[in-house]
């Protein structure tokens, strides 16, 4: 948690905005994902979300559904995502963010897993299908190991409720873009601007920007109103296209391409 806090200070001291991909743990290999986490931090990512498989991801288009279920049939789950991520702390230091349904939290135990996250290296934690007002449970837990447990609002939220949002987060608000699901755009809604300058008003924390943002021009616009761009769909999209040294070298430019217009 104090690791986020530290990287978005970093950043504005900078006169940036971070840039956060997201890609789905274990797809096509969790090999492949350890080489990418490392090659997206090299290339220029502030923090990167991993997500945990899972059969139903109701929050996500079909391009995430389809990683999920690459990764559940290589028999990837939350605890060897949790695997990975002490691995990769012996790589990286950079924020690592797990993003995955209440399902597997709950059956995993939320004051086993906040503990076991944070003894890996696991330094937030977003679970879609778990609204803010109904996480008391988990933001305890989460807050006494020292995870982040981040929170979303989208635009059917309305002001009272972002407010709220915004204090019961911690990271920083992850603001969805669209109503709807994941997936690439090639154009976002003409309000969003309008929307993310209300949001900025309504909270104090950091706020991140996400669904739908596929393309440098769209990091460009958006970097003004945000402190965080999340970029999911466009990445696990090449992730399946692709393979080997071509698939890192692929990644990597299209992540340092993606964090050029966010740079002071």
């Amino acid at each position: 948690m104090k690791c986020i806090a530290a990287m978005f200070r970093r950043l504005a001291d900078q006169g940036e905005t971070a840039l956060i991909p997201y890609i789905t743990a274990g797809d096509p290999d969790l090999k492949t994902t350890e080489a990418l986490v490392l090659e997206m931090a090299r290339r220029g990512a502030d923090l990167i979300e991993l997500g945990i498989p899972f059969s139903d991801p109701l929050a996500d288009g079909p391009t995430i559904q389809a990683a999920c279920i690459r990764a559940l049939k290589q028999g990837v789950h939350l605890e060897d995502v949790l695997a990975l991520v002490g691995r990769l702390r012996q790589e990286t230091d950079i924020p690592l963010v797990l993003m995955g349904y209440y399902n597997p939290v709950l059956q995993y135990g939320l004051e086993r897993l906040a503990r076991d996250a944070a003894r890996l290296g696991v330094n937030g934690f977003i679970i879609p299908d778990l609204p803010g007002e109904q996480a008391q449970a988990w933001r305890r837990v989460a807050l006494k190991a020292g995870v982040a447990a981040i929170f979303l609002a989208a635009p059917t939220s309305g002001p009272e409720r972002i407010r709220a949002i915004g204090q019961l987060t911690r990271g920083f608000l992850y603001y969805v873009s669209v109503t709807g699901i994941t997936g690439a755009r090639t154009e976002l809604p003409s309000e969003l601007i309008t929307a993310l300058k209300e949001v900025r008003t309504l909270v104090k924390c950091p706020v991140a920007v996400g669904f739908g943002i596929s393309t440098p021009e769209q990091v460009r616009q958006l970097a003004p109103y945000v402190e965080g761009i999340v970029v999911g769909s466009a990445i696990v999209q090449r992730v399946a296209q692709l393979q080997g040294q071509q698939l890192l070298k692929e990644i990597g430019d299209f992540v340092a391409s993606l964090k050029a217009p966010l740079r002071g």
